[in-house]
């Protein structure tokens, strides 16, 4: 399944969760896209609240099935809670990191910016989206002069505390692994978990 790229606000009434972090792509109808959308009600299955919950995050973070399902076995080899250890891959993705610090608005725009050669991660260029980021690592811009970056640094508003950011310099740093209680609350990882052990 490739990644999906149309418009998010189509992405975020099927999931019932705003991805764009700000609300704007649910706010006007909060409910399922389709002409009857606001009247379909009814249970769902495990099996239905499982995938909507893994819908939910693989659209947060703009991934296709294929590089979810292989980030999700990444986490299932590391010591710890696996859906924990998940999320903190896909916050320790470049392109995610990026879209943090604020040079773009969103996960779609920070991905660009890498794979158009404009990232730095520690001096040196790196033009993989799905890079990791490993705490300790300086991310910053090849020119600090492009417009689209000034413009996205003008709205930000407050940053996540895993990264801290050099306004000077126009760095960020990527400081520590985030806490589970720092990532997307919305998200029920274990439902997740689920989902793919069924």
């Amino acid at each position: 399944m490739s990644r999906y790229t149309g418009p998010a606000y189509k992405k975020a009434r099927r999931v019932g969760m705003s991805i764009a972090s700000n609300g704007k792509d649910i706010a006007r109808r909060p409910y399922g896209p389709g002409q009857h959308g606001a009247d379909r009600k009814g249970k769902q299955s495990d099996y239905g609240i499982q995938l909507k919950e893994k819908q939910k995050l693989r659209f947060t973070y703009g991934l296709s099935e294929k590089q979810f399902r292989k980030t999700f076995n990444e986490a299932s080899k590391m010591k710890g809670i696996h859906g924990t250890n998940f999320m903190i891959l896909l916050e320790s993705r470049l392109d995610n990191l990026v879209y943090r610090a604020g040079f773009a608005n969103s996960r779609r725009g920070a991905r660009q910016l890498v794979n158009h050669g404009h990232i730095l991660v520690d001096g040196k260029k790196v033009d993989i989206p799905s890079y990791r980021v490993k705490p300790g690592s300086v991310i910053s811009l090849k020119n600090n002069d492009m417009v689209v970056v000034k413009e996205a640094l003008e709205k930000v508003v407050s940053r996540v505390e895993y990264i801290t950011f050099d306004a000077n310099k126009l760095t960020c740093t990527y400081v520590r692994y985030p806490e589970r209680a720092e990532m997307n609350a919305d998200i029920n990882d274990s439902l997740i978990v689920e989902f793919y052990n069924r």
